[in-house]
């Protein structure tokens, strides 16, 4: 049982946009079983959200009324190692035949994740913090999850030499496993002074997971994944925490994670750069293409071009003839309007002679019209001196030449007139 949380597992999501099954982690030690998370892309009740949950990974194997009393709460990180999220801690919840699986049904929308992962190629990581404060073993004659783990690995060997043990310093063993345990202890006397368990059967499936655990560390460091680095992880702290010295070991994982991470860094670097190649290369592909249909569609500018060329060649042609025609016509205009010019100023001058011919009648009119009453007059007063001619002495001023002459002119202008 631990006292602080520790870091349980960490597992790694890809292609999460794509996924929507369940996703089960690999099974990770902590007080005294095994456990596992599993993880809903599309929630376990609401589609709308990624669902969290903490399950011992065989409660079969624990046999009846185990129990595990246990802290936990979950992380999410990008490629990076930067926080995406961190969920409240479930304290002291009960893990049972009747309560199996505890977790978050809305750890967090999933719309929310997809904007925070899209530019880490759809990928993330989950990590476990787990604190086991109470465990209860169940009725069996194996107490152990790891005694489970070991039964079910010895189930595969058909072979009955492979299920025969060997002891190496109190350590049943696989014949197959005895040089590499025997190497161990030579290097390490003292791996497992602290070890307490008399169950040869717990203590054999603790050298089971010490030997995976030198396996894995013995690879080179490129070919460790990240689920696999965590799980010695977790791994180790489990050793630590029931005895066994191995500190070596968790100094040698310590610079496996440096190259790793460096390596993952240098990789992840290479496909940035791969995938700006790829983008490039679409890209140029992608400008081929348009620069081809801009020659096609060059060409056919030029058709054109020369075409509209030919057109408007044509065009000045007709333009010049018109304009010529247009020379001639403007010609007759200007003639007609120098015509119609001197044409209006014989008109004005027969208009001013009208208006001046015009009032000379008026004038003569008026004059004729003074003639007629005057003559009106004398003849009026000729008649009123005939009929008293005989009473009238002779006057020979009013009959005189001069004043018969005046008569007569005056007698002649008004026939002339009417």
């Amino acid at each position: 049982m631990g006292t602080q949380f520790r870091k349980a597992l960490t597992l790694t999501v890809t292609n999460f946009s794509q996924k929507s099954s369940p996703i089960n982690s690999p099974p990770f030690p902590s007080g005294g079983c095994d456990w596992y998370i599993k993880v809903y892309p599309k929630g376990s009740v609401d589609d709308n959200y990624l669902s969290l949950f903490l399950s011992p990974d065989d409660p079969k194997s624990l046999g009846l009324n185990w129990k595990r009393r246990a802290n936990f709460y979950f992380v999410l990180l990008n490629q990076s190692g930067k926080e995406l999220h961190r969920t409240p801690e479930i304290g002291d919840q009960v893990f049972c035949d009747d309560s199996l699986s505890w977790g978050f049904p809305q750890t967090l929308p999933r719309k929310k994740l997809l904007d925070k992962i899209f530019l880490d190629n759809d990928r993330f990581n989950i990590e476990i913090y787990i604190k086991v404060i109470e465990v209860v073993e169940g009725y069996h004659m194996f107490p152990a999850s790891f005694t489970n783990k070991l039964l079910r690995s010895c189930l595969e060997y058909p072979d009955k030499s492979e299920k025969e043990t060997v002891d190496v310093n109190g350590f049943h063993v696989l014949s197959s496993q005895v040089t590499s345990v025997k190497q161990i202890f030579e290097e390490h006397p003292d791996i497992a002074e602290d070890f307490r368990s008399k169950n040869q059967v717990v203590k054999t499936e603790y050298m089971n997971v010490l030997l995976r655990v030198i396996q894995t560390m013995a690879k080179p460091p490129q070919s460790i994944s990240e689920t696999e680095l965590s799980n010695v992880h977790s791994e180790l702290t489990e050793l630590m925490e029931v005895g066994f010295k191995v500190e070596w070991l968790k100094t040698k994982l310590e610079e496996v994670s440096v190259e790793l991470k460096k390596a993952n860094a240098d990789g992840c670097r290479i496909q940035q750069l791969e995938e700006h190649v790829k983008n490039l290369e679409l890209t140029v592909s992608d400008l081929k293409a348009e620069l081809d249909k801009e020659k096609a569609k060059s060409t056919s500018d030029t058709a054109k071009f020369l075409s509209l060329e030919d057109t408007l060649s044509d065009l000045k042609t007709e333009l010049g003839k018109e304009k010529a025609k247009n020379a001639s016509a403007t010609d007759k205009f200007l003639l007609l309007k120098e015509t119609y010019c001197d044409l209006k100023v014989e008109l004005d001058k027969e208009k001013a002679k009208s208006t001046r011919a015009a009032a000379k009648v008026l004038s003569l009119k008026e004059t004729l019209s003074d003639l007629k009453v005057e003559l009106d007059q004398k003849i009026e007063n000729s008649a009123t001196s005939t009929a008293n001619v005989l009473s009238w002495e002779d006057d020979d001023d009013l009959f005189s030449h001069t004043n018969c002459l005046g008569i007569q002119q005056k007698t002649n202008a008004y026939k002339r007139i009417n």
